[in-house]
């Protein structure tokens, strides 16, 4: 957007307006002694064309490898249409609906995405969408404690197979409100976490548990089962999930008997790039029985006195709307303007295309996985069936390795060993359906190039 300052002459005629000398005057009222004296190590100011040769340098850094990195994060294939359509005036610059008769387009926008995602997730309700994935997670363990009536404990049960980011920072979001999260492990030679798992870690009262499907590592968890002996203990079950893999796999609204209460994830992999780390958003859907816990916003379709169509704000359970004591969440942002270009990217893909490009994503990758494990030196962590990314161990430094690809134009994958040393050296790697067979072909002969060099200098 353009930025127009105010000329010298501007400034003027509105200090003369209200008869003040200088802008500086206008903050006599503020001692000396607190007065900043200046910016330190602030840079001069660019020129227009200046800041832009800046910032496309800057861009150029990031390269054009190719990737095979997933853990959260994917490079799918984004239709131009999604953000040519996103970036127009009235989606770019429409602000938060605080009146509906105002805001008409962006409170219907709003209403097709609840639609879309309920569909994905087979729940009944879904909000305006959230910061990210991660906070998203933590906001439904919140729910899940004021929601488990029957439940004291504020226990959740945390599987180790969750990614581990959004493990930490639904950690530091819950700590200090008396809420523990208690970590079950997985089973070491499948990568999943076992029912019996979660039943060991089950001492008394449990408010929740979490299931990440697919989990981390790309393992398809046993989500009936373990769904079904949360409800038979009166435990809520919060589904983590790649939204785009709800198009082929059951839906969380559909695990076990009942489903799931809560569904949250990281709407990312529906037309939002990869932009070298955001922003991003989180999705939130939940059972009707739980909508009065929900945070952020619910955009609901009404009749007005003429029989047309109408939107408005069904619930909006925020800080900035009620008492802060009284909100659900405090943290407010919805990305709306991500959470436009989703809309339109699910709008212009369909069911079918959904589908096609998450079936895609998983052929790809287990092509990826065929060739690197070929390798002398590469092979499963698991034996186990994986969907979408997958884990892998190597014989040499998971850091080395990577490094070295990078040297060669390829992301390889994420390292898994700072956050699993018991997995020793070992990567999540990933191939949506950008990746061709050609650019597969290329990692493979890259890292047995690696691989054969690092063997032949460790003996």
């Amino acid at each position: 957007m353009p930025f127009i300052p105010h000329t010298g002459q501007d400034v003027k005629a509105m200090l003369d307006a209200i008869g003040v000398g200088s802008i500086e005057d206008l903050f006599e009222e503020i001692p000396e002694n607190l007065r900043a004296e200046g910016l330190q190590g602030v840079p001069e100011g660019l020129t227009e064309m200046e800041i832009s040769r800046l910032m496309h340098q800057r861009a150029r850094q990031d390269g054009n490898a190719v990737c095979f990195l997933g853990a959260g994060a994917y490079e799918h294939h984004i239709p131009a249409a999604v953000w040519e359509i996103t970036t127009r005036g009235e989606y770019y610059s429409a602000y938060t609906p605080y009146q509906a008769e105002a805001s008409q387009g962006t409170l219907q926008l709003t209403y097709e995405f609840q639609s879309n995602m309920t569909a994905l997730t087979a729940m009944d309700v879904s909000n305006a969408s959230l910061y990210d994935g991660a906070s998203a997670l933590a906001e439904a363990v919140l729910m899940a404690v004021r929601g488990n009536r029957k439940s004291k404990s504020r226990t959740i049960l945390l599987p180790r197979t969750v990614h581990p980011l959004y493990a930490k920072t639904a950690h530091t979001i819950v700590k200090h409100q008396n809420i523990e999260l208690v970590e079950v492990d997985y089973d070491p030679a499948t990568g999943v976490t076992p029912l019996d798992n979660y039943k060991n870690k089950a001492e008394g009262d449990i408010t929740a548990v979490v299931i990440q499907q697919p989990n981390f590592f790309g393992g398809l968890e046993d989500v009936d089962a373990i769904t079904d002996w949360a409800h038979d203990n009166n435990i809520m079950v919060i589904a983590v999930a790649n939204p785009l893999t709800l198009a082929v796999l059951k839906p969380p609204g559909q695990w076990g008997e009942k489903g799931a209460d809560i569904a949250c994830g990281d709407g990312q992999p529906l037309g939002a790039p990869m932009s070298s780390g955001g922003p991003y958003y989180g999705y939130l859907c939940c059972t009707q029985a739980l909508v009065r816990q929900m945070p952020g916003r619910i955009v609901g379709r009404t009749v007005d006195m003429e029989g047309r169509d109408g939107y408005v704000l069904t619930l909006q359970a925020r800080e900035q709307h009620i008492r802060r004591s009284k909100a659900t969440s405090n943290i407010c942002t919805n990305q709306g303007l991500v959470v436009t270009a989703s809309t339109i990217y699910m709008a212009i893909q369909g069911p079918k295309g959904l589908e096609n490009t998450a079936a895609a994503c998983h052929a790809n990758t287990g092509k990826l996985v065929a060739r690197l494990t070929e390798i002398n030196g590469v092979s499963p962590c698991f034996e186990q069936p994986f969907f979408h990314e997958a884990a892998l161990k190597l014989a040499r430094p998971a850091d080395e390795v990577l490094d070295a690809l990078a040297d060669a134009g390829i992301i390889g994958g994420f390292n898994l060993s700072q956050y699993y040393p018991e997995l020793g050296e070992a990567i999540l790697v990933c191939a949506t359906e950008m990746r061709t067979d050609e650019e597969i072909e290329a990692y493979g002969k890259a890292l047995e190039k690696i691989m054969a060099l690092q063997l032949e200098e460790a003996s």
